[in-house]
């Protein structure tokens, strides 16, 4: 392949890890049925993600952090994401998470999985007097699908030579993606690129990114998405 230095930005919730934890941990610690309503109401574009996590939080009022941490800790990631990142560092491919949910647990994960090294960007949370704290520093009213808009940190970490690649599975990777010359996706963000018919590879697990990556690599030339090019470039003009 050619000399373009490649990069993969990678959704956390329900990507990396088995389920969405940022959901989860609403559904077990909050009122349930309200949660579920409101995570809906996101899917179904009713409100914003900002919106939805502010929700989400007022119904957290009595947090024990033991038994969230203990929660935390139960949650498994895909079983062949060790061994995509070691690839990826064997060949040189930067990486970079990019999630709609909370440093919070995400931070707790990759140290559980020895794999604090990640550069990941999300949201932050804090527990103060048993109550949950949202606050998004990334935050940009013009991108409703992210409290914490990927697209931009795609564009603060790519530039127009390289060739980038998007892994996601939902709602928060629906912009992001647009952005990106070869997709991965899966459930809900596999639906969105039909819809909106946008070339991906469908995968069900990163031994599949993984093996498509090395078929990729094999190549003499890396051909970039048409459509992903005219965007970025229209993104990296306006920095």
């Amino acid at each position: 392949m050619d000399g373009s230095k490649l990069k993969i930005f990678i959704d956390f919730d329900g990507t990396i890890t088995a389920e969405d934890v940022g959901d989860a941990i609403f559904r077990k610690f909050g009122d349930s049925v309200k949660a579920e309503a409101i995570i809906n109401d996101l899917h179904n574009d009713k409100i914003s993600s900002r919106e939805c996590w502010d929700l989400l939080c007022s119904l957290i009022s009595n947090i024990d952090e033991n038994e969230l941490n203990e929660f935390i800790d139960s949650i498994e990631i895909d079983n062949y994401f060790h061994a995509f990142v070691t690839f990826c560092r064997a060949n040189k491919i930067d990486l970079f998470i990019l999630s709609d949910g909370f440093d919070y647990y995400i931070k707790r994960i990759l140290e559980k999985q020895n794999l604090s090294h990640l550069k990941y960007f999300a949201n932050t949370l804090e527990i103060v007097n048993g109550k949950f704290i949202p606050k998004y520093p990334f935050y940009n009213p013009e991108y409703r699908t992210s409290a914490n808009p990927k697209r931009n940190h795609i564009i603060d970490n790519s530039s127009d030579d390289d060739y980038t690649f998007y892994i996601g599975d939902g709602h928060s990777d629906n912009d992001a993606a647009q952005y990106c010359d070869y997709i991965f996706a899966k459930n809900g963000l596999l639906k969105y690129c039909e819809l909106e018919r946008i070339s991906y590879y469908p995968f069900k697990d990163f031994n599949d990114v993984t093996e498509r990556i090395k078929e990729l690599l094999s190549r003499k030339r890396l051909k970039k998405r048409h459509q992903a090019q005219i965007i970025r470039k229209h993104a990296y003009e306006a920095e």
